[in-house]
Formats: C-alpha cells, structure tokens, sequence
C-alpha cells in the first residue's frame, strides 16, 4: 500500500470565464509608523483597460501586463492572499496573482521583512512568527481599511504560499509549531536545507517574544500550499485535528535536500484525507511554482552567483508555462470546490 494518496484533478471539472478582466495593480506601504513596515502590492478585477504597464520583469524573467492603480471593477470579488518564500519577493508568485486577477480575484502580497530579497536581517529573520503576523496584517487592512474593501468578500478568502511561504500560511491555518519535534526530526535527518536555517529562522531555541499559542487566522477559509518547506516542525497533532481545507502542490524532482515525500507528503500523512487534497507534479521543481524565465536566465544568473541558475530548472518534460497552465487549473477547481 502506497504511503500517501494522491488526488488527481481533472480540468474537466472546472470550466474558466469566457473572458479575462483588465487587472488593476497598486502597491501601497502599511505599518511605516511600525518596527515591522511592509508595502502590500495588489492585484484585482478593473475597469481601466489602459495604460498597461509590464511589471516584475527584469533581465531574468517575465513579468506580466497590468493597469496600474486602475479603477476596481464593481461587486465582490473573492480575495487570496500570497505568502513568498525564503528570501523571495512578491515577484515571485505574480504570475498566479495576475491569473487570479483576471479570472475575478482580489489577490495581495508582501516582502517578508528578514526573509525577502531585499531584507536579510537577522533580528527580522528570527521572528519566525511574524511571518504568519504579516499576512494577518495585510489582511486586517485589506478588510478593514483599504480603497478595495467594497470589492472583497471577506467570507472567501484564502491564503497560498510558496516553500517557507507555504509552511506560513500553514500556521496561519491551524498548524503549530513544535520545536521539540523539529529538534527530533533533524536528529534522525538532518537536511542542511532545512535543519540548517534554524538558528537564522528563531527555529531553534525561543525567542524574545515569541507566542506560546497557535498563530491561526480564521479569516482564512482554506490554504494552498506549494512544494512547502519546514513541514516536520509543524506538530503532528495539530495536523490530525486539522479542518481547513488544504490543497498540497508538491515538485516530484528533488532539488537537493528537499524531498516532497518528507515535506508536503509530511502534510498529506497527518491532515485528515477529508480537508486535503495532495497532487504531486513528477516533472516539477521546487522553483517551478515561481515566475517564467527567459531563454538566457540560467546563464546569466550562474554568471552573477555561481549554483543561482537552479531557480530556472525544471523536469525535463514540460516547460514551466505548461506547468503553470496545470497548477493554475487544480489550484482554480480547488478554489470553486473547497
């Protein structure tokens, strides 16, 4: 008997709009008077069709076309909040966030302070829980004072997230944090690209301020998690006694250190199988949940830091817009069904 069930989704199930809406994109600072300031970048449904503008897109990637600060379309739209991964940038997912624009969505994210791109701060990067506290704030401004309030239905939302992105919105979703049992795992398998961000992430000894409590946010209503790390510091009974719907996208081809079996598929053999669903893509890799890369990005980011180019490598079977293509389609039917 096989381990872990696998849950195929068929796109049979799920049918898209006949159109695709302009897509309004704003960034706007939050918490500036803060010790923990942050700039929300928003992606939604608009009226405005012009101008458009190209935006996260450099040398390496590809970036996607939006209306910037475009009036929001009228209604109610549901909301999806985006959680990047360790040392990444709201660019990262912009491709998803756009997707879900178009389709009718309400989507924002943020820079992590401590574990962006841009802010590798120590002090930052060892609050570990200020992660999940992020998005909670970003949700308490989007819902409680933002321009798009109008257009949100705050009985929908969800939160996605992307490697320690992922492990993020877990705790957001009613996982708990375990250091005694994270402590253990690393005894019996020590991955050096998990066992070995602890001290930087506050992972292995408490911390000033750290909360004794969960971290849940029961504005969310259910969770996406892709190819999530960290997973064996989240409590196996918080897992079992787990109720929000999960949907698990886990990468098949093992970048080094970060096999889907002991991560995601860590989530899949502890969540209930009623509130989860677990899809394992063989030809993905962990990065092919981040944006497209142009022709000469693996080169070019070698060149720059040797070992980089990985972030632009898959299988060797579809490309990453074909991926895309796949993961957006399970990710929208869990959306409209869950």
């Amino acid at each position: 008997m096989k381990r872990f069930a696998i849950f195929i989704l068929f796109s049979a199930c799920w049918v898209p709009h006949a159109f695709a809406y302009s897509v309004g994109f704003d960034q706007v600072p939050l918490y500036a008077d803060s010790d923990r300031p942050v700039k929300a970048s928003v992606w939604y449904p608009s009226q405005t069709t012009f101008p458009v503008e190209r935006i996260a897109e450099n040398a390496a990637f590809l970036g996607t076309n939006v209306v910037r600060v475009g009036t929001p379309m009228p209604g109610q739209f549901p909301l999806v909040v985006i959680s990047h991964g360790y040392r990444g940038n709201w660019r990262n997912q912009n491709w998803l966030a756009t997707k879900l624009a178009q389709e009718g969505y309400v989507v924002a994210s943020l820079d992590h302070p401590g574990t962006t791109s841009f802010d590798h701060s120590p002090q930052a990067a060892a609050q570990w829980w200020q992660r999940a506290g992020d998005l909670s704030r970003l949700l308490d401004w989007l819902l409680n004072e933002s321009y798009l309030l109008p257009n949100i239905d705050a009985n929908n939302v969800t939160a996605i997230g992307h490697s320690l992105g992922g492990w993020t919105v877990m705790l957001l979703a009613g996982a708990q944090f375990d250091r005694d049992q994270l402590k253990q795992e690393c005894g019996l398998n020590a991955s050096p690209r998990v066992c070995g961000l602890m001290p930087e992430l506050g992972l292995d000894q408490l911390q000033i301020g750290e909360p004794s409590g969960g971290l849940q946010d029961t504005r969310i209503k259910r969770v996406v998690s892709l190819d999530l790390g960290l997973a064996r510091s989240l409590s196996r009974q918080s897992l079992q006694a787990f109720t929000t719907p999960t949907l698990i996208l886990a990468a098949g081809v093992d970048i080094g250190d970060l096999p889907q079996t002991e991560e995601s598929g860590f989530l899949a053999h502890y969540i209930p199988a009623k509130n989860r669903r677990y899809i394992v893509y063989p030809d993905a890799a962990h990065f092919s949940f981040m944006q497209l890369c142009k022709p000469n990005a693996i080169a070019m980011l070698e060149e720059e830091v040797p070992g980089d180019g990985i972030v632009c490598q898959d299988g060797n079977e579809r490309s990453r817009d074909e991926l895309h293509q796949v993961m957006y389609r399970d990710i929208m039917h869990f959306l409209k069904t869950s």
